[in-house]
Protein backbone atom coordinates (compact mmCIF):
# COMPACT_ATOMS: atom_id res chain seq x y z
CA UNK A 1 0.00 0.00 0.00
CA UNK A 2 1.44 3.36 -1.03
CA UNK A 3 1.42 6.14 1.57
CA UNK A 4 1.34 8.61 -1.32
CA UNK A 5 0.29 8.41 -4.94
CA UNK A 6 3.34 10.39 -6.02
CA UNK A 7 6.63 11.82 -4.80
CA UNK A 8 7.76 15.06 -6.44
CA UNK A 9 11.40 16.15 -6.34
CA UNK A 10 11.88 19.78 -7.30
CA UNK A 11 14.54 22.44 -7.01
CA UNK A 12 16.42 25.07 -8.98
CA UNK A 13 18.81 24.21 -11.79
CA UNK A 14 22.08 22.53 -10.69
CA UNK A 15 20.59 21.35 -7.39
CA UNK A 16 21.17 17.67 -8.19
CA UNK A 17 17.52 16.70 -8.65
CA UNK A 18 18.04 13.98 -11.24
CA UNK A 19 20.81 12.10 -9.44
CA UNK A 20 18.92 12.22 -6.17
CA UNK A 21 15.59 11.17 -7.71
CA UNK A 22 17.30 8.21 -9.39
CA UNK A 23 18.95 7.11 -6.16
CA UNK A 24 15.62 7.42 -4.34
CA UNK A 25 13.86 5.49 -7.11
CA UNK A 26 16.27 2.59 -6.63
CA UNK A 27 15.39 2.46 -2.92
CA UNK A 28 11.62 2.69 -3.43
CA UNK A 29 11.12 0.57 -6.59
CA UNK A 30 10.06 3.70 -8.41
CA UNK A 31 10.18 5.16 -11.91
CA UNK A 32 10.82 8.78 -12.79
CA UNK A 33 8.59 11.14 -14.75
CA UNK A 34 10.43 14.24 -15.94
CA UNK A 35 8.94 17.67 -15.25
CA UNK A 36 11.29 19.61 -17.51
CA UNK A 37 9.85 21.58 -20.42
CA UNK A 38 12.97 21.21 -22.59
CA UNK A 39 14.24 17.71 -21.83
CA UNK A 40 11.32 16.27 -23.76
CA UNK A 41 13.02 17.30 -27.04
CA UNK A 42 15.23 14.82 -28.88
CA UNK A 43 18.76 15.97 -29.63
CA UNK A 44 18.64 18.75 -27.03
CA UNK A 45 20.79 17.03 -24.45
CA UNK A 46 23.66 19.08 -23.07
CA UNK A 47 21.76 22.34 -23.20
CA UNK A 48 18.85 20.91 -21.22
CA UNK A 49 20.99 19.00 -18.74
CA UNK A 50 19.45 15.58 -19.33
CA UNK A 51 22.31 13.86 -17.51
CA UNK A 52 21.04 10.47 -18.66
CA UNK A 53 23.95 8.69 -16.98
CA UNK A 54 22.39 9.66 -13.64
CA UNK A 55 19.56 7.22 -14.32
CA UNK A 56 21.93 4.29 -13.79
CA UNK A 57 22.45 3.69 -10.07
CA UNK A 58 24.89 1.01 -8.92
CA UNK A 59 24.54 -0.73 -12.26
CA UNK A 60 20.74 -0.62 -12.27
CA UNK A 61 18.90 1.36 -14.96
CA UNK A 62 16.10 3.45 -13.48
CA UNK A 63 13.19 3.78 -15.93
CA UNK A 64 12.31 7.35 -16.90
CA UNK A 65 9.45 8.93 -18.85
CA UNK A 66 8.71 12.12 -20.84
CA UNK A 67 12.27 12.61 -22.04
CA UNK A 68 13.01 12.58 -25.79
CA UNK A 69 9.35 12.46 -26.82
CA UNK A 70 9.16 15.41 -29.26
CA UNK A 71 11.16 16.82 -32.14
CA UNK A 72 13.03 20.13 -31.71
CA UNK A 73 11.02 22.99 -33.14
CA UNK A 74 7.71 21.58 -31.96
CA UNK A 75 5.86 23.82 -29.49
CA UNK A 76 4.87 21.36 -26.77
CA UNK A 77 2.45 22.74 -24.17
CA UNK A 78 1.16 22.19 -20.64
CA UNK A 79 -2.06 20.57 -21.87
CA UNK A 80 -0.03 17.93 -23.68
CA UNK A 81 2.18 17.51 -20.64
CA UNK A 82 -0.78 16.70 -18.39
CA UNK A 83 -2.03 14.18 -20.94
CA UNK A 84 1.36 12.50 -21.31
CA UNK A 85 2.00 12.58 -17.57
CA UNK A 86 -1.23 10.70 -16.90
CA UNK A 87 -0.32 8.02 -19.45
CA UNK A 88 3.10 7.56 -17.81
CA UNK A 89 1.60 7.65 -14.31
CA UNK A 90 -0.95 4.95 -15.10
CA UNK A 91 1.70 2.81 -16.76
CA UNK A 92 3.97 3.03 -13.71
CA UNK A 93 1.21 2.33 -11.20
CA UNK A 94 0.04 -0.56 -13.36
CA UNK A 95 3.44 -2.17 -12.74
CA UNK A 96 3.01 -1.76 -9.00
CA UNK A 97 5.72 0.90 -8.89
CA UNK A 98 5.79 4.37 -7.39
CA UNK A 99 6.00 7.40 -9.73
CA UNK A 100 8.56 10.08 -8.86
CA UNK A 101 7.96 13.41 -10.58
CA UNK A 102 11.29 15.20 -10.97
CA UNK A 103 12.10 18.57 -12.50
CA UNK A 104 12.29 22.30 -12.23
CA UNK A 105 9.60 23.59 -14.60
CA UNK A 106 7.20 25.19 -12.14
CA UNK A 107 4.19 25.28 -14.46
CA UNK A 108 4.50 21.58 -15.28
CA UNK A 109 4.92 20.65 -11.62
CA UNK A 110 1.99 22.74 -10.49
CA UNK A 111 -0.25 21.53 -13.32
CA UNK A 112 0.11 18.03 -11.88
CA UNK A 113 0.21 18.79 -8.17
CA UNK A 114 -2.80 21.12 -8.28
CA UNK A 115 -4.60 19.27 -11.07
CA UNK A 116 -5.07 22.20 -13.43
CA UNK A 117 -8.04 21.84 -15.76
CA UNK A 118 -6.66 22.96 -19.11
CA UNK A 119 -7.88 23.27 -22.68
CA UNK A 120 -5.83 22.70 -25.84
CA UNK A 121 -5.30 26.16 -27.34
CA UNK A 122 -5.14 26.39 -31.16
CA UNK A 123 -3.12 28.98 -33.02
CA UNK A 124 -4.89 32.24 -33.83
CA UNK A 125 -3.52 33.50 -37.19
CA UNK A 126 -5.48 36.74 -37.03
CA UNK A 127 -4.18 37.59 -33.58
CA UNK A 128 -0.61 36.70 -34.58
CA UNK A 129 -0.84 38.95 -37.64
CA UNK A 130 -2.16 41.82 -35.53
CA UNK A 131 0.69 41.47 -33.02
CA UNK A 132 3.44 40.99 -35.62
CA UNK A 133 4.72 44.55 -35.36
CA UNK A 134 4.62 44.82 -31.57
CA UNK A 135 7.84 45.19 -29.58
CA UNK A 136 8.61 42.84 -26.69
CA UNK A 137 7.81 45.66 -24.26
CA UNK A 138 4.42 46.25 -25.89
CA UNK A 139 3.64 42.54 -25.86
CA UNK A 140 4.59 42.31 -22.19
CA UNK A 141 2.22 45.15 -21.28
CA UNK A 142 -0.57 43.54 -23.29
CA UNK A 143 -0.05 40.20 -21.55
CA UNK A 144 -0.21 41.95 -18.17
CA UNK A 145 -3.72 43.11 -19.06
CA UNK A 146 -4.79 39.45 -19.05
CA UNK A 147 -2.99 38.16 -15.97
CA UNK A 148 -0.31 38.67 -13.35
CA UNK A 149 3.03 37.54 -14.79
CA UNK A 150 4.16 34.84 -12.36
CA UNK A 151 6.18 33.19 -15.12
CA UNK A 152 8.61 35.67 -16.69
CA UNK A 153 9.77 33.10 -19.24
CA UNK A 154 6.52 33.97 -21.05
CA UNK A 155 8.15 37.22 -22.11
CA UNK A 156 11.72 36.10 -22.82
CA UNK A 157 11.15 36.59 -26.56
CA UNK A 158 8.42 38.15 -28.75
CA UNK A 159 7.44 34.68 -30.02
CA UNK A 160 6.89 33.40 -26.48
CA UNK A 161 4.96 36.53 -25.55
CA UNK A 162 2.67 36.22 -28.57
CA UNK A 163 1.92 32.59 -27.69
CA UNK A 164 1.18 33.55 -24.08
CA UNK A 165 -1.23 36.26 -25.27
CA UNK A 166 -2.82 33.77 -27.66
CA UNK A 167 -3.46 31.39 -24.76
CA UNK A 168 -4.73 34.15 -22.47
CA UNK A 169 -7.08 35.45 -25.16
CA UNK A 170 -8.45 31.96 -25.82
CA UNK A 171 -9.17 31.35 -22.15
CA UNK A 172 -10.78 34.77 -21.81
CA UNK A 173 -13.20 33.91 -24.62
CA UNK A 174 -13.75 30.20 -23.99
CA UNK A 175 -13.58 29.83 -20.24
CA UNK A 176 -12.37 26.59 -18.68
CA UNK A 177 -14.52 23.54 -19.12
CA UNK A 178 -14.25 20.62 -16.72
CA UNK A 179 -11.45 18.32 -17.80
CA UNK A 180 -11.00 15.25 -15.57
CA UNK A 181 -7.71 15.13 -13.72
CA UNK A 182 -7.24 12.89 -10.70
CA UNK A 183 -6.39 14.25 -7.28
CA UNK A 184 -3.01 12.79 -6.39
CA UNK A 185 -1.81 12.59 -2.81
CA UNK A 186 1.70 13.91 -3.30
CA UNK A 187 4.77 14.19 -1.12
CA UNK A 188 6.68 17.21 -2.42
CA UNK A 189 10.38 17.49 -1.61
CA UNK A 190 12.53 20.47 -2.54
CA UNK A 191 16.31 20.55 -2.79
CA UNK A 192 17.86 23.84 -1.80
CA UNK A 193 21.30 25.27 -1.17
CA UNK A 194 22.61 28.69 -0.25
CA UNK A 195 22.86 31.28 -3.01
CA UNK A 196 26.67 31.33 -3.17
CA UNK A 197 26.94 27.56 -3.42
CA UNK A 198 24.23 27.48 -6.09
CA UNK A 199 26.04 30.06 -8.18
CA UNK A 200 29.28 28.04 -7.97
CA UNK A 201 27.48 24.91 -9.13
CA UNK A 202 25.81 26.71 -12.04
CA UNK A 203 29.07 28.22 -13.29
CA UNK A 204 30.97 24.94 -12.95
CA UNK A 205 28.26 23.01 -14.76
CA UNK A 206 28.09 25.56 -17.56
CA UNK A 207 31.83 25.30 -18.17
CA UNK A 208 31.60 21.51 -18.14
CA UNK A 209 28.79 21.40 -20.68
CA UNK A 210 30.59 23.76 -23.01
CA UNK A 211 33.66 21.52 -22.78
CA UNK A 212 31.50 18.47 -23.51
CA UNK A 213 30.22 19.99 -26.76
CA UNK A 214 27.19 22.18 -26.11
CA UNK A 215 28.16 24.58 -28.90
CA UNK A 216 28.51 21.64 -31.30
CA UNK A 217 25.08 20.38 -30.21
CA UNK A 218 23.44 23.68 -31.10
CA UNK A 219 25.38 23.91 -34.36
CA UNK A 220 24.12 20.44 -35.25
CA UNK A 221 20.50 21.48 -34.62
CA UNK A 222 20.95 24.47 -36.92
CA UNK A 223 22.49 22.24 -39.58
CA UNK A 224 19.48 19.92 -39.31
CA UNK A 225 17.29 22.79 -40.42
CA UNK A 226 16.05 24.40 -37.22
CA UNK A 227 15.89 28.16 -37.58
CA UNK A 228 17.75 30.43 -35.17
CA UNK A 229 14.35 31.76 -34.03
CA UNK A 230 13.24 28.22 -33.16
CA UNK A 231 16.27 27.70 -30.94
CA UNK A 232 16.12 31.15 -29.39
CA UNK A 233 12.51 30.31 -28.44
CA UNK A 234 13.81 27.65 -26.02
CA UNK A 235 15.82 30.25 -24.14
CA UNK A 236 18.95 30.09 -21.97
CA UNK A 237 21.63 27.83 -23.49
CA UNK A 238 19.93 27.58 -26.89
CA UNK A 239 19.29 31.30 -27.07
CA UNK A 240 22.80 32.47 -26.24
CA UNK A 241 24.73 29.76 -28.07
CA UNK A 242 22.63 30.46 -31.17
CA UNK A 243 23.41 34.16 -30.88
CA UNK A 244 27.09 33.23 -30.70
CA UNK A 245 26.91 30.91 -33.71
CA UNK A 246 25.07 33.51 -35.79
CA UNK A 247 27.68 36.15 -34.99
CA UNK A 248 25.54 38.32 -32.73
CA UNK A 249 27.78 37.66 -29.70
CA UNK A 250 31.43 36.80 -29.15
CA UNK A 251 32.23 33.64 -27.21
CA UNK A 252 33.11 35.67 -24.12
CA UNK A 253 29.87 37.67 -24.37
CA UNK A 254 27.90 34.47 -24.87
CA UNK A 255 29.40 32.86 -21.76
CA UNK A 256 28.96 35.93 -19.59
CA UNK A 257 25.36 36.62 -20.59
CA UNK A 258 24.38 32.97 -20.41
CA UNK A 259 25.91 32.56 -16.97
CA UNK A 260 23.98 35.60 -15.73
CA UNK A 261 20.76 34.37 -17.36
CA UNK A 262 21.02 30.95 -15.67
CA UNK A 263 21.62 32.56 -12.27
CA UNK A 264 18.51 34.67 -12.79
CA UNK A 265 16.55 31.65 -13.97
CA UNK A 266 17.45 29.74 -10.79
CA UNK A 267 16.26 32.69 -8.73
CA UNK A 268 12.97 32.76 -10.66
CA UNK A 269 12.55 29.03 -10.07
CA UNK A 270 12.86 29.52 -6.32
CA UNK A 271 10.37 32.39 -6.51
CA UNK A 272 7.91 30.07 -8.31
CA UNK A 273 8.39 27.31 -5.72
CA UNK A 274 7.74 29.75 -2.87
CA UNK A 275 4.61 30.79 -4.73
CA UNK A 276 3.53 27.16 -4.90
CA UNK A 277 3.77 27.02 -1.12
CA UNK A 278 1.61 30.13 -0.81
CA UNK A 279 -0.89 28.52 -3.19
CA UNK A 280 -1.29 25.55 -0.88
CA UNK A 281 1.39 23.02 -1.87
CA UNK A 282 3.49 22.02 1.15
CA UNK A 283 7.16 21.52 0.20
CA UNK A 284 9.56 19.66 2.51
CA UNK A 285 12.90 21.37 1.94
CA UNK A 286 16.13 19.38 2.22
CA UNK A 287 19.72 20.58 2.06
CA UNK A 288 20.90 19.64 -1.44
CA UNK A 289 24.48 19.29 -0.17
CA UNK A 290 23.71 16.54 2.35
CA UNK A 291 25.07 13.07 1.53
CA UNK A 292 22.67 11.12 -0.70
CA UNK A 293 22.09 8.48 1.97
CA UNK A 294 20.90 11.10 4.48
CA UNK A 295 18.59 12.72 1.94
CA UNK A 296 17.10 9.35 1.05
CA UNK A 297 16.57 8.51 4.72
CA UNK A 298 14.78 11.81 5.28
CA UNK A 299 12.45 11.33 2.32
CA UNK A 300 11.74 7.68 3.19
CA UNK A 301 10.78 8.73 6.71
CA UNK A 302 8.36 11.33 5.33
CA UNK A 303 6.98 8.85 2.82
CA UNK A 304 6.44 6.05 5.31
CA UNK A 305 4.88 8.38 7.87
CA UNK A 306 2.28 9.38 5.30
CA UNK A 307 2.25 12.98 6.52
Amino acid sequence: MFSYDLIAILGPTASGKTAFAAALAKELNAEIVSADSRQLYRGMDLGTGKDLADYTVEGRAIPYHLIDIAEPGYKYNVFEYQRDFLAAYNLIRGKGCLPILCGGTGMYLEAILRGYKLLPVPENPQLRARLAGYSLEQLTELLKSYKTLHNTTDVDTPKRAVRAIEIAEYYARQGVEERPFPHLRSLVVGLQTDRGRRRQKITRRLRQRLQEGMVEEVRGLLERGLSPDDLIYYGLEYKYVTLYLTGALSYEEMFSRLETAIHRFAKRQMTWFRGMERRGIPIHWIDADLPVALKIAEVKALYLSGC
